[in-house]
């Protein structure tokens, strides 16, 4: 999709994702795929503009997990994660290394050879300055199996821990 598209299919898509949310507000995995939609959004708008949409990804992924902690595999993790490491932190926005690194945890602990948790991982311990575990995590994620669900998305992450593996 061209990148000048992106902002307006991820808004429509968080609207769409919002009504099915309310319709469906006990459901863990409606309200996973509703905080990855607007955690996609936040990031694609970028700025302090995108801290509401970001506090709002987060809030329907910390309830997602309280439905079902394990919800779609882990994903509420692993987004909370980069969530947490990419928001600004306290004043502006909720940003925290240190819940970062325990939602990467907690998303390696679900699902240990997943893709996108090593990569995102990776990446993460890379800007904390840890390379060694970063070129570990970038590895595992290249060599990590894809879901069945996400192989195209997996794919590309897989793409991406190559070249940050590659990097490190």
């Amino acid at each position: 999709m061209p990148a000048n598209e992106r902002e307006g299919t991820l808004k429509s898509l968080a609207g769409e994702a919002e009504q099915l949310a309310e319709q469906h507000s006990d459901e863990a995995d409606v309200l996973v795929w509703q905080g990855i939609i607007l955690a996609s959004y936040a990031r694609e708008r970028g700025g302090l503009g995108a801290l509401g949409t970001a506090g709002d990804a987060r809030d329907a992924l910390e309830k997602a997990i309280e439905i079902d902690p394990q919800g779609l595999n882990g994903s509420a993790y692993v987004t909370l994660g980069a969530l947490y490491d990419r928001a600004p932190g306290r004043p502006l926005g909720f940003g925290n290394s240190d819940t970062a690194e325990r939602m990467f945890q907690r998303a390696l602990e679900i699902r240990p050879d997943g893709i996108d948790v090593n990569y995102y991982y990776a990446a993460f311990l890379k800007e904390e300055g840890n390379k060694q575990a970063a070129r570990e995590h970038a590895l595992r994620a290249v060599n990590g199996t894809a879901r069945d669900n996400r192989q195209a998305s997996d794919e590309a992450l897989r793409r991406d821990a190559e070249a940050l593996h590659n990097q490190l």
